[in-house]
């Protein structure tokens, strides 16, 4: 999505670890900007620029104006960025330049809304297995996010990718049948029904061991008679 922001930057001449060094002291960050078969141009900018970007609500898939000193002004996307992983100040950011008359691949957030049938009635659990789908647009065709309603979803019900109303130009690139989100049966139930039929598999194994007992007892009280008369003979 484009948005009516201007980032500026600068060229620099030199790379390495000691000129990135040298830019963060300055508060600067440094990048690279490339695409539209142009020559790739290193560059420095500010990282709370780009940070405030990425936080946004369109994010990485913000288009803005990018200014770079002496050389070029373009529209720009973020496709790639490095935090450092105690502090989080941003280390390095890839831009691109972006053709506003040419498609473009992007992936897009999905949230969910309402509460599943699945859950409230029948006492299922909603799982989100993705949370984002790759789409291919103009960059001003970029959504900021897609909104499915799952409240109709059952247990064993999924919804899809092929289930999100894209409109405009956009075509969608992610796998058709790739899950969203479903309903699953909760574990706990499912794992106490083999028990008790477990259990009531075993149960008839009792009246076994009290009739073995009974022909036993039966047994020993017709050898008694027969040891008594044995005795008489005697």
């Amino acid at each position: 999505m484009r948005k009516e922001i201007t980032v500026t930057a600068e060229p620099r001449a030199t790379r390495g670890k000691n000129e990135a060094r040298r830019l963060r002291v300055r508060g600067l960050a440094p990048g690279v900007l490339y695409g539209s078969q142009r020559d790739a141009v290193p560059i420095s900018l500010n990282p709370k620029e780009v940070q405030k970007i990425l936080h946004s609500n369109t994010g990485h898939n913000t288009i803005f104006n990018l200014s770079v000193q002496g050389l070029e002004d373009t529209p720009a996307m973020i496709v790639d960025w490095q935090n450092d992983p105690v502090r989080e100040n941003l280390l390095h950011v890839d831009l691109k330049r972006i053709d506003l008359t040419q498609r473009i691949r992007v992936k897009v957030r999905v949230q969910t809304t309402g509460e599943p049938k699945g859950v409230k009635i029948q006492g299922g659990l909603l799982e989100i297995v993705n949370r984002e789908i790759d789409i291919e647009c103009l960059p001003d065709e970029i959504p900021e996010l897609y909104t499915v309603d799952v409240t109709e979803l059952m247990i064993g019900q999924h919804m899809r990718s092929k289930d999100i109303p894209l409109g405009g130009s956009v075509k969608l690139v992610s796998l058709p049948d790739q899950v969203i989100a479903h309903v699953v049966a909760l574990k706990a139930e499912e794992e106490a029904a083999p028990a008790a039929e477990g259990a009531a598999a075993a149960t008839p194994a009792e009246p076994e061991v009290i009739k073995k007992g009974k022909k036993e007892e039966e047994g020993e009280a017709e050898a008694k008679p027969a040891a008594e008369e044995k005795g008489k003979k005697k």
